[in-house]
């Protein structure tokens, strides 16, 4: 079964997430556990915490189809080891929000050399990060999100991916979140039917299905392989509709949240229906 829904806000309280994903008609939604673009929240309150999962369990939202995002900030492969230290305090108190709200997994971009360390020991310091918050938590996966490769963000090729995951000790609790517009920017052509097919046979090859966490449904404002991360609604961008019908109509995506990142947040209901239209359901 396909659970598509959206980023929703979270504002006024986590409690509201959930609210927000039912009233656009969404089987599947992420949110931020806290301000995304400030290193430090104050925690969450019990009260907070009791009305999320109550929400939750009204609305028939579990666990699999929730996919939180962690703060902007954070670059869990930081070349210094001051700002990497703070990355990985941040991630850590992510983390451990969503233990405290049920959750089971938590996406994030995997990190950025800044040119200053090179390409292989700034994967394995993402993976040293990994390792050191999956020691201090339970119960929740790190989801590892492809990116662009803007700037000198890593994680655009499916073998970086790889890199993280063979060095991260507890390969339970490792996964990857497959962003469409970043793959498309990325290099990889996944608007054909052929490109499609190739994209992820290359990504059962490297990776495996297995891995396999979630995605983010994205059109591109920007063409193939340009490195850039812009995201557009659902047709109206370089990717297309047919891509978005291929996930739907292919069960390898069944089972896990389908989270539209679109920047017209008006069009999201809209959206989730046109995208289960396209399975002829």
């Amino acid at each position: 079964m396909k659970y598509v829904g959206a980023h929703v806000s979270a504002s006024g309280g986590v409690e509201n997430a959930p609210l927000n994903a039912e009233s656009i008609g969404a089987k599947a939604f992420a949110l931020f556990t806290k301000n995304q673009r400030q290193w430090s929240s104050n925690p969450l309150t019990k009260a907070s915490i009791k009305l999320f999962r109550e929400n939750c369990e009204k609305y028939d939202y579990k666990p699999f189809q929730i996919l939180p995002h962690d703060s902007y900030l954070i670059n869990l492969g930081h070349p210094e080891e001051g700002p990497l230290e703070k990355s990985r305090a941040a991630f850590l108190d992510e983390m451990q929000r969503c233990e405290q709200l049920g959750l089971d997994r938590l996406n994030f971009h995997p990190g950025s050399h800044l040119n200053v360390i090179s390409i292989e020991d700034c994967l394995k310091r993402i993976a040293e990060s990994i390792n050191f918050v999956l020691d201090k938590t339970k119960g929740v996966t790190a989801v590892i999100e492809n990116t662009a490769g803007q700037g000198t963000n890593l994680g655009n090729a499916f073998e970086q991916l790889r890199v993280i995951i063979d060095n991260v000790e507890d390969k339970s609790r490792v996964g990857v979140c497959i962003d469409t517009c970043h793959a498309f920017t990325a290099g990889y052509d996944v608007k054909t039917p052929a490109g499609f097919k190739d994209t992820f046979g290359k990504f059962s090859d490297i990776i495996g299905f297995e891995y396999l966490k979630g995605m983010h449904l994205n059109d591109s404002k920007k063409e193939l392989a340009t490195r850039v991360d812009r995201h557009d609604n659902i047709g109206k961008g370089f990717l297309g509709e047919e891509v978005f019908r291929m996930i739907m109509n292919d069960n390898r995506f069944d089972n896990m949240p389908l989270i539209l990142e679109t920047p017209d947040e008006s069009l999201w209901e809209e959206e989730i229906r046109n995208l289960y239209l396209l399975t002829g359901k």
